[in-house]
């Protein structure tokens, strides 16, 4: 008998990346124009006012529109060249992080922020005379300057998150859970529902990628589902969100249900609710959430970083992450239209495939590491106590593959003696109790 899968109502991702990124650029782009106009329109409109503002005179208004125009130039170099070196820093961690977080994308706001004042100052200075001082105008110049201070020192002081491990498992893993909310709400399992027999078999019909190579990013569920309800037909993926895809790949077939000889729906319809991309994102994709906070932990195990702190703290994210799937239903799915009728279908990882990605490359190059193995052993009493009993067995072999590695690697009896302590800490922690997890 063909197991039951999982189902849910579709739902609609929240803006990506990309679009983040799109509007991050707008938007600094409208701070440059807004500051460039603004200081031409200011000055005219204040001279039918009573004159406002601080005292200044001519020759002080120059100096001081001056001076902020080129201090705010200088502080737009400083900024790019700290968020360049932080990109460094972050890829070396993991190449893939940059993107993956989009983690820089306020910092062209910023730097939108300080190009603007720069621009005003510098078009309201054009405008100061001997007999016709701004004054209004060039207070406002010096209001500005006092906001890009408080945004930049804000900004800055969030760059020591960007630029430590922990912080960098933070980031992904506050992503990730999102992402498990949206992707893997708690709720029913429906039956499958029948494949197309032979006689009907040549009525599907594939939907091809037809750019060029890429990477499946995201689809858009809500038109999907609407579009399957519409004409009378079931879409079933083939490939994976974060599969990659070439140029002219099937991605999907289209299946007619209730009765009907036939697909009437174009292919490039439901091709056009697909978005690709060059690398996966966290958008729609749990399992490379789970990726990227390995790649954390192992980077951070290499001889070339030895640093088991990190580490820990990656398996934290772990921990929690898989504490939230547990109970959950995984694996292939079928998206629900507003009548319950399953409509769409897409493979999806299941608690094996979770497990597997999130543990196994970190108890292989951590096995050696004392911190490293109490923390897994505390990680796996921790997530194996909460996990329902049909999901045990795959934490139970990684606890036995842990013993295995852990002897092998840790030969001296007082580091094994260390290791064999379960610890939330890695070390240091308190010695367990008894107590409930949770």
């Amino acid at each position: 008998m063909t197991p039951p899968v999982r189902a849910r109502a579709p739902r609609r991702s929240r803006g990506s990346h990309r679009a983040r990124n799109v509007r991050s650029r707008g938007a600094a782009v409208l701070l440059v124009v807004l500051g460039a106009f603004l200081g031409w329109a200011v000055p005219r409109w204040e001279r039918h006012l009573p004159s406002t503002g601080l005292g200044f005179d001519a020759s002080t208004a120059q100096a001081t529109l001056a001076a902020i125009a080129g201090g705010m130039i200088t502080l737009a170099g400083f900024i790019v060249t700290a968020i360049t070196l932080v990109i460094q820093t972050v890829q070396s961690m993991s190449p893939r992080l940059v993107s993956a977080l989009g983690h820089f994308s306020r910092y062209l706001v910023l730097f939108g922020l300080l190009i603007g004042t720069a621009l005003y100052a510098l078009v309201a200075l054009s405008q100061v005379q001997d007999d016709l001082v701004p004054r209004g105008s060039v207070t406002l110049a010096v209001g500005l300057v006092l906001v890009d201070s408080v945004v930049v020192l804000r900004l800055l002081a969030s760059l020591r998150h960007a630029v430590t491990g922990g912080g960098l498992s933070r980031g992904v893993a506050e992503r990730l859970r999102t992402v498990i909310d949206q992707t893997y709400p708690p709720g029913p399992v429906v039956p499958v529902p029948p494949t197309a027999d032979d006689a009907r078999r040549g009525a599907r019909v594939p939907v091809v990628h037809g750019g060029g190579p890429a990477v499946l990013l995201s689809a858009d569920e809500p038109k999907l589902v609407r579009l399957a309800a519409r004409h009378g037909l079931r879409i079933r993926f083939v490939r994976a969100i974060g599969d990659f895809a070439g140029a002219g790949a099937t991605i999907a077939l289209l299946e007619p249900v209730g009765g009907r000889g036939g697909v009437d729906v174009r292919p490039a319809r439901v091709a056009a609710c697909v978005r690709y991309g060059p690398s996966r994102t966290v958008e729609q994709d749990a399992a490379y959430g789970f990726r990227l906070l390995a790649d954390i932990a192992i980077r951070a195990l290499s001889p070339a970083v030895n640093d088991p702190t990190t580490a820990v703290q990656a398996l934290d994210q772990i921990e929690d992450a898989l504490l939230r799937l547990a109970p959950r239903p995984l694996g292939d799915a079928w998206l629900l239209d507003g009548s319950g009728t399953p409509r769409v279908s897409y493979p999806a990882p299941d608690w094996a495939d979770f497990v597997s990605l999130a543990l196994d490359e970190t108890l292989l190059y951590g096995s050696s590491n004392p911190q490293v193995v109490r923390r897994l052993r505390a990680l796996l009493e921790r997530v194996s106590a909460a996990a329902p009993p049909p999901r045990r067995p795959e934490l139970a072999r990684r606890t036995a593959a842990l013993e295995r590695l852990s002897a092998t690697a840790l030969s001296d009896p007082l580091l094994a003696a260390v290791a064999d302590v379960p610890d939330h800490q890695g070390l240091g922690g308190p010695a367990p109790r008894g107590d409930s997890p949770g």
